[in-house]
């Protein structure tokens, strides 16, 4: 259901024709048409009018992103076209995300709750939490910490893919920590993901971590300035990080050596900001994943690699 062709598109056209009952897919082309033509931006989790359509008619329907072809056949309701129609014409009207429309978004295949105290999940480093930070991690983490956490989509999914490591969420955002505390008790997890209330690292003394993960503030001013409007209803907390974006980089790079195992890794997301972190630090041997999809911006260190360049960062 999230992926489109032309013998799909011929045969909702067909079915419009052949009935007066309005079908799923009659009301998908309809949200298309009305998207397409409207200047909302995509980028919070689909990237295309169709994409979209689906999200905001699947959260209606109740059926998962990825739900097989056969019910775009499916014979709606008056109460589901009045409802999928006030969320299409709010998507437009408001320039709201999809998933503040709905209060879900999914993240490596998982459904987290998401609201305005939060960033909407899409960080590339759900491929790697997939594949387990294969072949990087020489052994399981039994220690992981989601720093800048957010909603607690990395730190959790990553409790799925290990399932004997304790998970620590931490955020400096205590409206975050809501969130992600409704996302733990969600998934049934409160007995290895935990939470805590830190700028960086500053309520986290004498621990230790396998692995870090961080997904931190990193839009330097100028692009936070010609964001489209979607974005502006998403925390300036969680996006704004000076002038070229690396405000809390440097202070997470100065620090992180002290808070991992000797054999840990960190991985950072940095987005855009990739190229003025890489001028800043040009002899840092920066590992940049490479993903199918073309996300870029993520990198790896470890905490040898951090040690040798400790001076540097501070």
């Amino acid at each position: 259901m999230t992926e489109k062709t032309n013998s799909l598109t011929d045969s909702g056209q067909n079915n419009a024709q052949s009935t007066t009952q309005t079908t799923v897919q009659d009301l998908l082309l309809f949200g298309e048409t009305l998207f397409s033509n409207s200047e909302i931006y995509f980028g919070h989790g689909t990237d295309s009018a169709w994409d979209e359509a689906v999200c905001l008619l699947s959260f209606v329907l109740g059926l998962p992103p990825n739900a097989d072809k056969s019910v775009l056949n499916k014979k709606l309701t008056k109460s589901q076209i009045t409802e999928a129609k006030c969320l299409f014409d709010r998507r437009v009207s408001e320039r709201l995300p999809a998933p503040y429309l709905t209060g879900q978004a999914w993240f490596c295949g998982l459904p987290f709750m998401v609201d305005s105290r939060v960033l909407i999940p899409r960080s590339p480093i759900a491929h790697l939490v997939m594949n387990y930070f294969e072949p990087w991690l020489a052994t399981e983490p039994s220690h992981i910490l989601d720093l800048c956490t957010g909603g607690g989509c990395i730190g959790i999914s990553c409790a799925y893919g290990f399932q004997e490591a304790q998970v620590l969420l931490s955020d400096i955002s205590g409206e975050a920590l809501d969130v992600a505390n409704i996302n733990i008790q969600n998934h049934a997890l409160g007995k290895r993901v935990s939470t805590v209330q830190s700028d960086l690292f500053g309520a986290l003394s004498g621990q230790r971590f396998d692995l870090i993960v961080c997904n931190p503030p990193y839009v330097d001013a100028d692009d936070l300035s010609h964001m489209p409007q979607e974005f502006h209803h998403e925390p300036n907390l969680a996006l704004a990080s000076g002038f070229d974006g690396l405000d809390f980089t440097r202070r997470l790079l100065s620090e992180a050596s002290d808070y991992l195992m000797d054999k840990g890794l960190l991985i950072v997301e940095v987005g855009n900001s990739s190229v003025a972190l890489e001028e800043a630090f040009p002899s840092v041997p920066f590992l940049w994943f490479e993903f199918e999809e073309g996300d870029g911006g993520v990198f790896m260190l470890t905490r040898e690699q951090l040690l040798v360049h400790k001076d540097l960062f501070s």
